[in-house]
């Protein structure tokens, strides 16, 4: 008897732990992760109309039709039902076509790339509003955020005013990671070489956790940062917190920095080279690189003059064979 008891109670010991957890994905203070917790509650409600009937369904007969139950209905011949079919098909197509609908709309305008155009439910953005920038950069295994506008860049550390649009540009240095911050938005990957957004907004002051959600190596799970949702002025004072403190972020410090390395503590930059992202997005930042964007030019415009010279050559070849053509068609007349 004791030992049933202890089996049921490991059996309900998940959903008791679970009770207690913050669920942040499904109570965030951003509102784009609002919206997509919204989607995660319709759609899981929306699949949960069949999967409950058929549950229900699956133990009533077995136990209506149990062995024991001489009472219940014998019917050997029946095989057809056009009500019964109808539930059974109409059913399903109808909630997979809301579900597709829903994802349809939710994916266009919950677009990271695309530009925000509301704070929340009740606030458009207003149209004085400039969209704060923040690059980030994912190295192994600590997160780079600059400020161009501020001049400024962090190690583990990210501060953003509430109620401002926020428009993160995001690569990385090695390896491909995902940036996410629960509370803010959903993940978006950080790959080198390329360079994806997100825009977003934070409603609510406090401290979120942001991590890598992308398996990266060694470092990956201690790859986590905080993120401070403050007022304008907190903002302001952090800003001129980071540059009393730290040195510059140069190319040369930068090289240093991107040596992997784990658990780093917050570092804080009051300067930052204007061209250092640049750099980075293009893998030039070493002396004597050559950026990216530089070399798919000039592969480009050899590519043009190549096509340029077969063109001319091509238009050459063609002139003498029009002129004969021309003094033949004269010469017929």
């Amino acid at each position: 008897m004791f030992s049933h008891l202890i089996r049921r109670g490991l059996i309900f010991l998940p959903a008791i732990l679970l009770a207690g957890c913050n669920t942040v994905v499904l109570n965030p203070s951003g509102d784009i992760a609002s919206q997509q917790g919204r989607l995660i509650v319709i759609s899981t409600i929306l699949m949960l109309l069949i999967i409950v009937p058929v549950i229900a369904l699956t133990v009533l007969f077995a136990w209506r039709y149990r062995k024991s139950n001489t009472a219940a209905r014998y019917e050997p011949d029946w095989d057809h039902s056009t009500q019964l079919e109808l539930v059974i098909w109409g059913a399903p197509l109808l909630i997979i076509i809301a579900l597709g609908l829903l994802t349809w709309i939710s994916t266009h305008t919950l677009d990271p790339y695309r530009k925000l155009s509301r704070l929340d439910a009740q606030r458009p953005v207003p149209e004085n509003v400039k969209p704060l920038t923040v690059e980030v950069v994912a190295l192994d295994w600590k997160w780079l955020f600059i400020y161009p506008e501020q001049g400024i860049a962090t190690v583990n550390e990210l501060a953003a005013p509430v109620d401002r649009p926020i428009e993160f540009k995001i690569t990385a240095s090695t390896v491909m990671n995902s940036f996410y911050i629960p509370a803010l938005a959903g993940q978006i990957y950080a790959m080198p070489g390329m360079q994806t957004k997100l825009n977003a907004v934070i409603n609510k002051p406090g401290e979120f956790e942001g991590f890598s959600a992308n398996y990266s190596g060694a470092g990956f799970s201690d790859m986590r940062f905080k993120f401070h949702g403050v007022s304008d002025e907190d903002f302001d004072a952090w800003v001129k917190k980071v540059k009393s403190s730290g040195g510059a972020l140069q190319r040369a410090q930068y090289m240093a920095l991107e040596k992997p390395s784990i658990k780093d503590p917050v570092q804080h930059f009051n300067a930052v080279d204007g061209t250092l992202f640049h750099a980075i997005l293009n893998r030039c930042v070493a002396e004597g690189q050559v950026c990216m964007d530089k070399q798919m030019m000039t592969d480009k415009n050899v590519k043009d003059e190549a096509k340029g010279e077969k063109t001319e050559k091509g238009a050459a070849r063609a002139a003498p064979q029009e002129v004969a053509m021309a003094a033949g068609q004269h010469h017929h007349e």
